[in-house]
Order: C-alpha cells, then sequence, then structure tokens
C-alpha cells in the first residue's frame, strides 16, 4: 500500500514539474467541482443554478483546456459535450 501511495505521490510531483500552470488549473477546477456538487447537495430541492451553473461550466472549461494540453481526445471531448450541455441548460433557464 506504502508503495502504490509513493507512487501516486511521485506521479503528482512529476506532473505538477512538467507544466504547474496546467496542475494548478485542474486542482482549481477540481474544487470547482467539489464546491458545486456539495453546495447542490446542501441546497437540495432549490440550488441556486443561476450561480452554479457558470461556476461548473467555467471549470469544464478549465478541464478541457487541461485536457487539450494533454493530448487526451476522450476527455475533451466529455468536457466539451457538458459545456455544451450545461450551457443549452443555463440559457434555457434564463
Amino acid at each position: 500500500m506504502n508503495e502504490t501511495l509513493r507512487g501516486i505521490f511521485d506521479w503528482i510531483q512529476e506532473d505538477y514539474q512538467a507544466r504547474p500552470g496546467r496542475f494548478v488549473i485542474e486542482v482549481v477546477a477540481w474544487a470547482i467541482s467539489i464546491g458545486c456538487s456539495l453546495t447542490m447537495a446542501v441546497t437540495v430541492p432549490n440550488p441556486p443554478l443561476l450561480t452554479l451553473y457558470p461556476i461548473w461550466i467555467a471549470g469544464c472549461a478549465m478541464y478541457a483546456w487541461a485536457a487539450w494540453t494533454r493530448q487526451s481526445s476522450g476527455m475533451l471531448a466529455n468536457y466539451v459535450l457538458m459545456i455544451v450541455i450545461d450551457t443549452v441548460g443555463l440559457v434555457r433557464m434564463l
């Protein structure tokens, strides 16, 4: 188990050293997604969607950029589709 954790921490350190800006953006996007999920869970049945949607979309855009720089087509496709779906939802709500 310790060897596995050490490998994970080594990988994280290598990822940070390779592209610190991307690493920070991915951590911010992760914090946004967790924050939005927690806010949704705490405020159900009336979550503040008008506030959460733009924040969520921004986080997805950050992840999409990171996927692009990693040349990860599957993740890029996923986040671009999420941006489109959630933007349509936001527009419909407005």
